[in-house]
């Protein structure tokens, strides 16, 4: 080609003198036409052609690749092949020139090899995202560590091109500066043995709901990266954390509570000691039209009555019997609410417990489970429970307890 070059600019009256130079700028020419040729092709015509076959495609694979660009980043190696080719047929041997073009092509493809295998990683990471849910394997790390390894032997081949010696004879050179590598990569080596132990622990995964109070962060998981893992709070707003500060830390995930099919509802409502007192009979008789509280007022009284035959108890004997309580009775109606509310879980556990008398009054402790997770019904259900058992607590002569506030000094 450089000899019919040659030949064809002798033909058109260029000098000898100026013979070499002008065959170089005919070859530049050819070369860059026939690569934008080539690339105009490869991106407007080819990736047409590749687009529509997808598009009619039954797979969702295609899509991904299509979408990742991993058919573009391939296309653009066309004309860098073609570039790589042409050179050294219309570029004579040994112009400087040459050299150059052959090492900016060596080092192009390079890079463009290790972008396009960057995004089928890519398309591996976000098929795989899925199952990462269920296996509990954070790929994310792991492919930014094959990226990392790609781009840095695509950087390697590239130093060796341009220096023109082995890639090997580089590689030895990097034992002398392994220290250095450690100190700048450290980061990296811990989030990558971070990612491997919650993988290993199946400590975390994308989609949990997990808390880390010194981070700020209180949402779910969106990302599991080889440095970070990215956290989209509840107002929206999102916190990375470091990868190794979940292992060298502690944090809270909320996965084994939507696994458990229960969301724990915990809370206390405070009696005034003052209203606590023993029921009458007149009392008695009026809470049985309580149908929650028909067995429990049932078996009482005969519990009762059994004692004092037992200590043969006057009916009139009213400091020696026992007697049933408005608070005991109270929380026996609450039990009784919530073994038959339809949004309790019944096969977890439910109880209503008095805890420590304080300054405030008799805590009453509630502690069960709604069978629905979601956080907005969770919310609605508990309410409606708290709702409907203070509204109860004057039934059964109880206050409940609170700080006095202006009102209830205005009316003294």
């Amino acid at each position: 080609m450089i000899a019919i070059m040659s030949s064809w600019l002798t033909e058109q009256g260029v000098s000898p003198d100026n013979l070499a130079i002008s065959s170089l700028i005919l070859g530049c020419v050819i070369i860059f036409v026939l690569c934008a040729i080539a690339y105009y092709l490869a991106k407007h015509q080819l990736l047409s052609v590749v687009k529509k076959l997808v598009a009619h495609s039954r797979n969702t694979w295609d899509d991904l690749i299509f979408e990742h660009h991993v058919f573009t980043r391939l296309a653009l190696l066309i004309p860098l092949i073609l570039f790589w080719f042409l050179a050294p047929k219309l570029i004579a041997a040994e112009s400087l020139t040459l050299h150059f073009f052959l090492v900016f092509a060596k080092v192009a493809i390079s890079f463009q090899v290790a972008r396009t295998i960057a995004s089928l990683l890519n398309v591996v990471n976000n098929i795989s995202r899925e199952t990462a849910k269920q296996r509990y394997l954070p790929l994310n790390a792991s492919i930014q560590v094959i990226k990392l390894a790609v781009y840095l032997v695509a950087t390697i081949l590239s130093i060796s091109f341009v220096l023109d010696k082995s890639p090997i004879y580089l590689l030895s050179g990097l034992g002398a500066l392994t220290a250095v590598l450690l100190l700048v990569f450290q980061d990296t080596i811990k989030g990558l043995v971070a990612s491997i132990q919650i993988s290993a622990n199946k400590m975390l995964a994308p989609g949990d709901w997990i808390e880390i109070p010194q981070y700020g962060a209180d949402g779910d998981v969106l990302e599991i990266g080889l440095n970070t893992v990215k956290v989209q709070n509840f107002d929206r707003t999102v916190t990375t954390v470091p990868t190794y500060a979940l292992i060298s830390g502690s944090f809270k995930n909320w996965r084994d509570m939507f696994a458990s099919g229960g969301r724990r509802i915990k809370r206390t409502i405070i009696v005034d000691i003052g209203s606590i007192h023993f029921y009458q009979a007149d009392k008695i008789e009026k809470l049985k039209e309580i149908h929650l509280l028909k067995d429990y007022l049932a078996r009482k009284l005969q519990e009762i009555s059994e004692h004092s035959k037992q200590l043969a108890l006057k009916d009139t004997d009213y400091v020696n019997q026992r007697k049933l309580t408005n608070v005991g009775t109270f929380r026996a109606y609450i039990q009784e609410f919530l073994q038959h509310h339809e949004k309790v879980h019944h096969q977890m556990t439910c109880m209503v417990r008095q805890l420590p008398a304080t300054a405030t009054g008799l805590p009453l402790e509630l502690y069960f489970f709604s069978n629905d997770q979601n956080w907005v019904n969770y919310e609605a259900i508990q309410s409606d429970i708290f709702d409907h058992l203070f509204a109860m607590a004057p039934v059964f002569d109880l206050r409940i307890f609170q700080h006095p506030s202006g009102d209830d000094w205005r009316h003294r």
